[in-house]
Parts: C-alpha cells; structure tokens; sequence
C-alpha cells in the first residue's frame, strides 16, 4: 500500500521516523564527544604526571608513549594505604569521588578547606630508563586566596625530597598569585624537604624569605601571602596523617 504523507497519519509518521533519526544522531554524536573528552583529559593528566617527575617530553616527544614505559598508576585507600587493583585509574574522576559522599569523608583538620576529601587518590610511580623507580608522582589540592589551587608533587624515591612541583589549575590574582605557573618560583621547591627527622611535615613558605640552609622552607612572594600560604596547607595536609602519609610509610617499607 502506498504511503500517503500528506494525511494525518502520514505525517505522525513521518514525524517520529525524523525525530528517531534526530534522537539517534544526537546519541551517536554524545558518545563520540565523550570518548574526546576522556582522551583529552588523559593526555591532560600524562602531560602533568611527566612534568612534574620532570621528565622532558618537549618537541616531537610522545609524550603517551614515555608514559606507557615509564609510569604506573595506582589507585590509593588513602586511610589504609592499599591499592586498589582492579580500579581504571586513568579514568577515575577523583572531584567526583570527593563530593559523593559514599566516597568521600570530611577531614578532621580541613587546614587545606577542601570541605571534603576523597577516600581514594591517584599517584604515579616514575621508572627511569633502568626500571628503577625515578619519582612518585601525588596530586595535592587547596584554597588560595580566590580559588582552589590544584598541583602535582613528585618526590624523590627516599619519599622525602621534592623532586618537582607543577601547578595545573587555580584562579588567583593575575600579575600575583600566578607566580605558581613561574618555573622561577616552582624550581625553588626542587630538593626541599617535606618532612624532618621526627617525620612530621615541615614543608612551609617563608613571608620574608627562608633563611640559607633551610632545608623545608622556600620564600613566598611579596603581595601573594594567602597564595603561599594555600600551598603550604595542602602540602601539610596531603602528606599528612589524612593525606599520603599511610600510603608513603606502606611504600618505604616496600609494602605496595
């Protein structure tokens, strides 16, 4: 039988056939824009990962590659220490984790006023060209002056001595509080300590200037306190006791 169009039938018809069609592209057009997504956001993480173990990936290095070879991820119980072994670590969304409250908790000391903090984090051990481990890789969070301040600390394999920091994300002051996009202050961290002989945090940056020698202290920036001071918050709180510290006595003792 003929299909007529130009009945009431015919064009409820041919109405709902164009609109699956429409429901079907939009569908089709979604998920290929979130597999873009998901690839971008990798790539975002492997760049800051790289960089903060301060491994070059400049000029035509691929950079995905030299994370495949030289990185493993881990996905940490921050209270215990285990891993989780059967976690897509790439993919795990860790700001979703941190205000779900099935997963997540509020600190104790919230001296980083994150709120809430994730009862699982991301880290990444670094291998060199030997396999032998180069860096461990730990994200940190906190409040600035305006904004959360979100960064990458890579520490040296004695889980001590700051081998780098980059800082990914924050909204500071332009002209001010984004000195931690300036290598000139982010390279002063290299080789500092977090911690002192009794094993408590003792990362800090000095209004005025750390004194020569100071083995935990890097200068803050004139005009930027509660900048600086946002980031020697997260540092303590991140590597301590509700932070990396269960995780990193776990791995010095080659427990993970």
């Amino acid at each position: 039988m003929a299909f007529k169009k130009d009945t009431v039938v015919g064009t409820m018809i041919f109405t709902l056939v164009l609109c699956l069609s429409c429901s079907f592209m939009i569908t089709g057009t979604a998920e290929v824009l979130k597999e873009r997504k998901l690839v971008k956001k990798r790539d975002e993480l492997k760049r800051n990962v790289l960089l903060a173990a301060d491994i070059d990936i400049s000029g035509d290095k691929d950079f995905r590659a030299i994370f495949e070879q030289s990185v493993k991820p881990l996905l940490v119980e921050l209270d215990s220490g285990a891993i989780d072994t059967e976690a897509n670590v790439l993919d795990f969304d860790d700001r979703m984790a941190a205000i779900n409250p099935q997963t997540s908790s509020k600190p104790k000391k919230d001296i980083a006023k994150i709120k809430t903090r994730a009862n699982q984090a991301r880290v990444f051990k670094v291998f060199d060209d030997k396999g032998e481990l180069h860096a461990v890789v730990l994200p940190i969070y906190g409040k600035g002056l305006w904004s959360i301040i979100y960064g990458y600390v890579a520490l040296k394999p004695d889980l001590n001595t700051i081998e780098n920091v980059v800082f990914y994300e924050h909204g500071e002051t332009p002209g001010i509080g984004d000195f931690l996009d300036d290598t000139a202050w982010t390279d002063k961290l290299k080789g500092k300590q977090l911690f002192d002989e009794k094993g408590q945090v003792s990362f800090k940056v000095v209004k005025g200037g750390a004194k020569a020698g100071d083995l935990h202290g890097v200068d803050a920036v004139s005009g930027a306190t509660m900048t600086g001071r946002g980031v020697q918050r997260a540092m303590q709180f991140w590597f301590g006791v509700e932070g990396y510290q269960t995780f990193l006595h776990k791995l010095k003792a080659s427990e993970v």
